[in-house]
């Protein structure tokens, strides 16, 4: 059941009585906008992928696996790529070869790496469950191409400023 509506923005309001009561707003309310944004896609990407047996983290593996030349990669560089500790992409890889979504193989000159590769299946389910993710546009309804854009750039400064990446 979808709530209905508030007949107000609860983020301006609150931005208001913070203005008010406490000081300037424009962070607090920028931070709990992203929040509520967060749960909003979430929500919209995960119904999206649910249906194909995927989370967001099992996703983001594949389209990953999609895009390496040979199909295969290093856990370690599928955790720094995907910005996850370790025991994460463990997780996430043995869920995904548990349904055969991908398979490990011995690397071939470095005994103490294990290569992640993305099986036919794999690539079969990635490719359904791009058509649903994109279907939904990743839940960001509302915004124009230009919009989201600009969004991507804006939040890459934060990213950058916290030293996500370098450019």
């Amino acid at each position: 059941m979808t709530p209905q509506p508030l007949p107000f923005d609860p983020i301006a309001r609150a931005a208001e009585l913070w203005e008010k009561r406490i000081g300037p707003s424009t962070s607090m309310a920028a931070v709990t906008s992203v929040m509520r944004v967060q749960q909003i896609i979430q929500s919209a990407v995960d119904a999206a992928l649910k249906p194909h047996g995927l989370t967001f983290a099992r996703y983001e593996a594949l389209v990953l696996l999609t895009f390496s030349k040979a199909g295969s990669l290093p856990m370690r560089v599928m955790g720094e790529r995907l910005q996850l500790h370790p025991t994460s992409v463990t997780n996430i890889v043995d869920r995904l070869e548990a349904d055969e979504l991908v398979r490990r193989n011995p690397h071939p000159t470095d005994r103490r790496t294990t290569l992640v590769e993305i099986t036919d299946t794999g690539r079969a389910r990635r490719e359904v469950a791009t058509e649903a993710v994109t279907s939904v546009d990743f839940g960001l309804r509302g915004l124009t191409e230009r919009q989201t854009e600009q969004l991507t750039d804006l939040l890459a400064k934060v990213r950058r400023a916290v030293g996500d990446f370098e450019d």
